[in-house]
């Protein structure tokens, strides 16, 4: 394939790839929307295995890479669970960073792509390496510590180490420094110590970033390594004189720092705090017993699935508001059990959706669409919060940080002016919950202590399940 139709394929790819954007903005266009990526992807692909920068010794490796990556894949797909996607998808940003590190070591070892530039354009090249390295291990240190943190395997408390930010500072600077050596270096050989003490760096600082970072702020960090990823591509787009990729990563950077600044929005922080880390604890601490200091006045009164089936029976407006819960106890299925039951009885059912809720951006909205939940009830929390009033049962299904009330009444509260669903605005509430745990932010709940709340313990499938039988009956 010769130069100009590689460029013209890329540029129907790049194409392809917005379309896919657009379409993944909403539910109902999804599908159209990843269709459009498979195809673009499929164009990109073979264009570049096409094109002129292949040689015929190089087919053999570039097969046997996709079959192994392939089979990766499709065993992924068929055994992930759709609890299990935010941790896959950290892993997903990881593989991205570390492909754009070693593209960026190949690519300053090789004699034939240095001897290429002289003079300014050696000077610019270094800079894209250099950069293209560290921006691709911070992304796959941080991934791989995300990961850990959202599959249990890292606790989720933040490690908020003395003097943090002094260390991160002393950190930019000695990259800096060593990106001045590496750049006056006038061979692979002496330029290749500075690289790999930035490296180092770079790997620490990954590590360090996402370690700080509380469970509660983990939604924010997905789509920011969303971003670091897409960022990481475009640096190894211009490492290689790709427009695609530099086209590609400048697309799902861009997208992911939007999504990491309206994710902040949800929750009342900026990105700097979420950096800074501190937010959030590993599992919900429990709650104090009521009637201590400080406490919400009231007490918590339990209700049976029974109980909740009447509710539910008498209601004409029903909304259902799902968490982290719902997504640990795989309930979703009963849940669209649940909603499809009630709707034929002309129970009007809907679903408030926080930006935030689950553990990456979405999350709920994956889970009731693999439930076949019908889109048009699944509204956002702007959508919908003005409803509750005339709401008659509202039902929280594993969430707590989203529906506190706290952060409406406590101005001394650490989620003090977050957005939340006003689910106490129901005529009756019910939230699901193991325990009286709080929530990833480790602040008590004072919705628990309504007057016209309820609690529903146990786990999330099982009651359900129970719901379910009981209003069948």
């Amino acid at each position: 394939m010769s130069t100009s139709l590689t460029t013209v394929a890329y540029l129907g790819a790049a194409i392809l790839f917005i379309l896919s954007l657009g379409g993944l903005s909403h539910p109902e266009t999804s599908r159209r929307g990843n269709l459009y990526g498979i195809i673009g992807m499929t164009i990109a692909v073979l264009a570049t295995v096409s094109g002129p920068q292949v040689t015929q010794q190089g087919y053999a490796w570039i097969v046997a890479a996709m079959v192994v990556g392939a089979t990766i894949g499709l065993y992924a797909a068929r055994t992930v669970k759709m609890t299990q996607m935010p941790e896959l998808v950290a892993l997903m940003h990881s593989l991205v960073g570390l492909a754009a590190a070693l593209v960026g070591f190949a690519t300053y070892i090789d004699p034939s792509a240095s001897a290429a530039y002289q003079g300014a354009e050696k000077v610019i090249h270094d800079v894209e390496i250099y950069i293209g390295i560290l921006i691709g291990l911070v992304t796959f240190s941080g991934s791989v510590i995300a990961f850990g943190k959202l599959s249990g395997k890292i606790g989720g408390k933040p490690l908020l180490l003395p003097a943090r930010h002094w260390m991160n500072l002393a950190g930019l600077l000695t990259v800096i420094y060593f990106g001045a050596r590496f750049i006056e270096a006038d061979s692979a050989g002496a330029g290749m110590t500075p690289l790999i003490v930035m490296s180092v760096i770079a790997l620490l600082f990954g590590i360090h970033m996402v370690m700080a970072i509380g469970g509660a702020d983990m939604p924010v960090v997905v789509s920011m390594l969303n971003s670091y990823s897409g960022w990481a591509a475009a640096a190894t787009g211009f490492m290689l004189s790709n427009d695609l990729l530099i086209v590609t990563g400048a697309l799902v950077g861009s997208s992911g720092a939007i999504l990491s600044y309206i994710m902040c929005r949800a929750m009342n922080r900026n990105f700097i705090s979420v950096i800074a880390g501190g937010f959030g604890t590993g599992g919900g601490a429990a709650a104090p017993a009521a009637g201590g200091e400080a406490q919400p006045a009231g007490e918590v009164v339990s209700v049976s699935a029974q109980e909740t089936a009447e509710l539910l029976r008498d209601a004409k407006n029903v909304i259902i508001v799902p968490g982290y819960g719902m997504a640990v106890a795989q309930a979703q299925h009963t849940v669209q059990e649940i909603t499809r039951h009630l709707r034929e009885k002309g129970v009007n059912v809907r679903f408030g959706i926080h930006p935030v809720a689950g553990r990456m951006p979405g999350h709920m909205n994956v889970l009731l669409a693999e439930a076949k939940v019908p889109y048009d009830i699944v509204l956002e929390m702007d959508e919908l919060n003005e409803d509750f009033p005339d709401t008659d049962v509202a039902i929280v299904i594993g969430a707590n940080d989203i529906v506190n009330p706290a952060a409406q009444d406590d101005p001394a509260s650490p989620i003090a002016g977050m957005p939340v669903l006003e689910v106490w605005k129901a005529k009756t509430s019910i939230v699901m919950k193991r325990s009286m745990a709080s929530g990833y932010a480790g602040v008590d709940n004072p919705l628990f202590y309504k007057e016209n709340n309820r609690m529903l313990f146990g786990d999330a499938k099982k009651m359900l399940d129970e719901v379910l039988g009981a209003l069948k009956t």
